[in-house]
């Protein structure tokens, strides 16, 4: 099994009715944005849907035409890539498309052209290489501890893959450490074979701030187009108790991401924003080229020091841009007009096809 050649994507993307694109994904995530973005602009779309989940694409009518599959991971069988090819489909990637349909086939089975860089999702699915990126790029990052043992002080623990931050916890010692594990474990959020893989870094206590950047190949540019914050359960139910009454609870604290809303940062910490995204850019470039193509988030926190610290990131589109279907402040102040993250990238291709320079944002 070798990977997917870049050349064999750009035949078949040159043999496209190029005034006929179609505008697919995966029906989750962030399909309903990107899909009505890609109408917005013009184009045609396509969603992969799992059987019974149709429902919201039809009811918000962002799409014209629907693969119906049994399971989210048979988007990558080869009919319906072939389905997609007929179409003369670009899919968008999303955080469900690379969970459901798996890394491995992304990289070397899946021949369909997509939008930015599939080289890049490996970095953000493996925590030593997104780190390896982060570092590189001299971007400040959490302490990470090599082994249980190591723990001295309070430490969030995060297991690979695009999990919504189920399974994740905080642990101030070695001895609960191994005690949240085997909860883990009984409740099957993790599997023996996730133990090992446990990634265990500092607590940064700070206010949460994902940061939603949009980096245009064809202008080379950052823009900054947006920011949310997320609702997590059930560590924000936890917080609505008081103090005196959360030891009785006897509940251990868990993030999973079920919401998001809009946020903005005060004015003067917008350098280090601009400056992250910027660095993150150029390091991406050199270890993984060509880099951040298109969407790209990177989920922070601010300490009272008014230090702008990144402890992950998301190397396509993020769920938080769910925030600004219509528009962001951010995205408003760049484009005077509504401009999703979604339409973002169907306006870049726009681009791609009118300059003939699509070529360089597909893979």
């Amino acid at each position: 099994m070798g990977k997917v050649n870049r050349d064999e994507i750009l035949d078949i993307l040159n043999e496209y009715n190029k005034d006929e694109i179609t505008i697919a994904t995966l029906g989750s995530h962030t399909s309903l944005h990107i899909l009505k973005g890609a109408k917005d602009e013009g184009f045609r779309t396509a969603v992969v849907c799992e059987k019974g989940r149709e429902v919201p694409y039809q009811r918000f009518q962002v799409a014209d035409d629907y693969i119906m599959v049994d399971k989210f991971k048979d988007i990558v069988d080869d009919e319906v890539q072939e389905e997609l090819k007929d179409m003369n489909s670009i899919v968008i990637p999303h955080g469900s498309f690379v969970a459901y349909a798996g890394l491995d086939r992304v990289e070397n089975d899946f021949n369909v052209p997509m939008f930015g860089n599939r080289d890049i999702l490996r970095w953000e699915a493996e925590r030593d290489l997104e780190r390896k990126l982060m570092v590189k790029s001299g971007i400040r990052i959490p302490q990470k501890y090599q082994d249980p043992s190591d723990i001295d002080r309070t430490v969030m623990v995060k297991f690979p893959g695009a999990r919504g931050g189920r399974g994740y916890f905080v642990a101030s010692s070695t001895d609960e450490y191994h005690e949240k594990i085997d909860s883990m474990l009984k409740r099957d959020w993790i599997g023996e074979e996730d133990v090992n893989l446990a990634h265990i870094e500092e607590y940064v206590s700070g206010c949460n701030y994902c940061i939603h950047y949009f980096y245009s190949a064809l202008k080379d540019e950052v823009e900054l187009m947006g920011m949310d914050s997320r609702y997590e359960s059930n560590i924000d139910g936890l917080c609505r108790i008081p103090a005196k009454d959360q030891l009785d609870v006897g509940m251990d604290p868990s993030y999973v991401i079920t919401g998001n809303h809009p946020v903005v940062m005060r004015e003067s910490l917008l350098p280090q924003v601009f400056d992250i995204g910027d660095n993150l850019v150029k390091g991406a470039k050199k270890l993984v080229p060509p880099g951040m193509n298109g969407p790209f988030c990177l989920q922070t926190l601010v300490s009272d020091d008014l230090e702008v610290i990144v402890f992950e990131m998301s190397a396509r589109i993020d769920g938080g841009t769910n925030t600004f279907m219509h528009a962001s402040a951010y995205s408003y102040l760049l484009f005077g007009e509504f401009m999703s993250m979604g339409r973002r990238i169907s306006h870049e291709i726009k681009t791609g096809i009118s300059e003939d320079t699509l070529d360089d944002i597909i893979t």
